[in-house]
């Protein structure tokens, strides 16, 4: 019987590291390709802060609130989070590489820069892989999986608030007076969150369920470094993606404070956590598109507060400015920089020794 990806990945992961390099190094593709990516990044963002009439007004209402009146003290703070915000995230993808090579911390905050600008432009911003992976010296496939995890790790803790979140919506707005249906919801809401969390601890099955289906099938030897992360090193990388969920959650309310929206804490914290969750299930063909889901439900749920459309709008759209935009435009620094083609070398042993999948044993 053939060997499934997990059981052939301890096998095939040292000869990773010393296979040839390419006969050919393409450089005039490569600087072709870097200035293509900077031109389009510089594109998009044209048309997104100036050209856009709606987020233009944002960015510029966010700039005069900054120099002055009642919202200056919400924007800076919002904007001095920017940075903990990334280095967050910086953080948990140092936490996933060092299992696969010994890189530095300031590496890692490159890669998650030239990550985000690469996925500003690219559909359902997978460029953040490329932006990742090629940051690496070495078992850049095997980082494919690396860049799964951390970002499912992100999503569990997503999921986790933003069904909280619509939970008290659809029991305020939607079901009351209904026991029944509230008690359903309740149920429902536990059971999505088990199952979200289930295959971060037993991703071996994720793996299975990818390599049953065929059109899949090729993804699955991508995958198979996932179950060689401990348990312990996997709930590390899940505070992490909660503590930077709570910071992003932090600058959304801050800037709600800097417009002028004045709701309790209890409902806006949901309404917030909901627009997380609404805007992270639907695809998207670029950072771009984000923006629009994301506006749409902010102003649906926090309209349910009697909140104006304006202040909310606008608050979102500066989100997106601040943790998008900007940190999108300084990555193309790291982007002219990149090295794209590496000669392959053998690298020693990572700090965090990957232990072979039929002998861990996860526990949540």
């Amino acid at each position: 019987m053939p060997a499934s990806p997990t059981q052939s990945y301890v096998q095939t992961a040292a000869r990773s590291a010393t296979r040839p390099a390419p006969a050919r190094r393409r450089g005039g593709w490569v600087v072709a390709a870097k200035l293509g990516i900077t031109l389009l990044t510089l594109g998009l963002l044209w048309h997104s802060l100036v050209d856009n009439e709606a987020t233009a007004a944002a960015w510029r209402g966010l700039l005069a609130r900054s120099l002055g009146g009642t919202g200056r003290g919400p924007v800076l703070l919002a904007l001095l989070l920017v940075p903990l915000n990334w280095g967050l995230e910086a953080w948990k993808w140092w936490r996933l590489a060092r299992h696969l090579e010994p890189v530095s911390f300031r590496r890692s905050f490159r890669a998650v820069l030239v990550g985000l600008t690469l996925g500003f432009v690219t559909p359902n911003r997978v460029g953040d892989y490329a932006g990742r992976i090629m940051e690496l010296k070495s078992r850049r496939l095997d980082a494919l999986g690396a860049v799964f995890l951390g970002r499912y790790c992100q999503l569990v803790a997503t999921v986790a608030a933003g069904t909280l979140g619509l939970l008290y919506f659809l029991l305020t707005f939607y079901v009351a007076g209904y026991p029944a249906a509230q008690t359903g919801l309740v149920v429902l809401t536990l059971l999505i969150n088990l199952a979200v969390l289930l295959p971060l601890y037993h991703s071996e099955l994720l793996v299975a369920a990818v390599q049953a289906i065929k059109p899949l099938r090729r993804f699955a030897r991508y995958l198979a470094v996932m179950p060689t992360y401990p348990a312990r090193l996997l709930t590390d990388v899940l505070l992490i993606s909660g503590l930077r969920y709570l910071v992003f959650g932090a600058q959304f309310g801050l800037l709600l404070l800097a417009y002028g929206v004045q709701t309790a804490v209890g409902p806006a914290a949901a309404a917030v956590a909901g627009t997380f969750l609404l805007k992270s299930l639907v695809p998207s063909l670029n950072a771009l598109a984000d923006v629009g889901v994301r506006e749409l439900s902010a102003t649906h749920l926090f309209g349910l507060l009697g909140q104006p459309a304006l202040p909310v709008l606008s608050a979102s759209l500066s989100l997106w400015v601040l943790n998008i935009a900007v940190p999108s435009a300084v990555g193309l620094i790291f982007v002219l920089r990149l090295k794209v083609l590496r000669k392959r070398r053998a690298v020693p042993a990572a700090t965090e020794t990957a232990p072979a999948p039929e002998a861990r044993q996860p526990s949540v």
